[in-house]
């Protein structure tokens, strides 16, 4: 894919790029959707699974995950693979799945004693992403889509608030910011990454006033 003058990759269809067309962009989608069930493995039963096969603590079955994928990302790229649901041109540059899981590895393990803040953050990324696509889409312009997008999101980080406790100050801020990180189109990294990696830096500079 062509960037602009400016380095940015400029906004397309993702259904015309993704192998496997309507049914390929479908599956993409639902994978998104299903990482709100990543938190909840590695939060509740991570520490377990990694002591199946030898491991000390959760944080280090998480890193062989990440690790894993790396070689895995690694290998599809010297190989030129892509497979059901890829983006054509993510045959020559990192995978935006490769991307976003790099970026929720690095979240759980930063956060790997908050679940306040990992639950809300995951979600926002899983959930916020592809509503974001699919409102433009649908044809509505990139205002519209992010207002929309932030309602949302307010109203998850708003329920975490109530169920685990997310600290409130975070509520009308973080969905902002997470929206907001979505917005550079870059060559370089896809916004799967930046959706999680810019909002983190903004709850590792704020806890620790709360």
């Amino acid at each position: 894919m062509e960037n602009d003058e400016h380095g940015m990759v400029p906004l397309t269809d993702p259904k015309e790029h993704s192998v496997g067309g309507l049914w390929g962009h479908l599956l993409r989608r639902a994978v998104h959707l299903g990482m709100v069930v990543i938190p909840w493995v590695y939060y509740e039963h991570a520490a377990d699974l990694g002591a199946r096969l030898g491991m000390d603590s959760a944080e280090q079955f998480a890193s062989a995950l990440v690790l894993l994928l790396i070689v895995a990302e690694a290998v599809r790229l010297r190989t030129g693979i892509t497979v059901f649901g890829q983006r054509d041109y993510e045959a020559t540059q990192v995978s935006a799945l490769a991307w976003g899981a790099l970026a929720i590895g690095v979240v759980l393990l930063t956060l790997s004693d908050h679940p306040e803040l990992g639950y809300p953050l995951i979600f926002s990324l899983a959930i916020g992403d592809p509503l974001l696509g699919e409102l433009r889409r649908a044809g509505h312009g990139n205002r519209t889509a992010s207002i929309w997008a932030s309602v949302v999101l307010i109203g998850l980080w708003a329920a975490f608030a109530v169920v685990m406790d997310t600290p409130w100050v975070l509520v009308p801020v973080l969905p902002f910011i997470c929206v907001a990180s979505e917005w550079p189109r870059l060559r370089w990294i896809d916004d799967n990454a930046t959706m999680l990696f810019i909002p983190l830096l903004a709850v590792l500079l704020v806890v620790p006033w709360l």
